[in-house]
């Protein structure tokens, strides 16, 4: 099974919810097995910045779904939490699940493409991603780490959660 990476974000209706209920959804679906999340981030929305910051994660896991099958399935969690697709880029959201890596897989379909097109430039993907794959090199053969080194910094803050009862 190959071992995937999630994109987590939010920056409507209590994100941190958002984040810990998608984490749950994921570790639901048949076929897929969560392996581990990163902590949470808070960061600056990439578009209009008249919106609420975000918060962002990172999830890990092993499935046995083909990438299309995958990305059907967090398409299913976001409309499930709320999302609407809206002609606005990088406007607010409930919920945004992204299919960041496929095991070494470079994928160029009409609705999917993977490694995602901006891995490389987002420190709120980089950071969390690090977080859990220090040693993760991309199927372009570069190394997280040293994207991380070369990505600006766009005041990312690690969110310290209560701890759960």
């Amino acid at each position: 099974m190959p071992r995937c990476y999630i994109g987590l974000g939010s920056n409507q209706a209590k994100p941190v919810e958002q984040l810990q209920r998608a984490l749950i959804a994921l570790a639901d679906v048949q076929l897929i097995h969560l392996i581990a999340q990163s902590g949470f981030y808070r960061s600056a929305p990439m578009g209009p910045q008249n919106q609420p910051d975000y918060v962002n994660a990172v999830a890990c896991l092993d499935t046995a779904l083909d990438p299309l099958a995958l990305l059907d399935q967090l398409q299913n969690i976001e409309q499930l939490q709320g999302r609407e697709r809206k002609a606005e880029r990088w406007g607010p959201r409930t919920l945004d699940l992204d299919l960041l890596l496929y095991g070494q897989e470079n994928i160029d379909l009409p609705r999917l493409t993977v490694p995602h097109y901006g891995l490389e430039q987002r420190d709120f993907v980089l950071q969390p991603l690090a977080e859990l794959a220090p040693e993760l090199v991309l199927p372009n053969g570069r190394r997280i780490t040293d994207l991380l080194q070369a990505c600006a910094s766009h005041g990312l803050q690690r969110i310290e959660l209560p701890m759960s009862e």
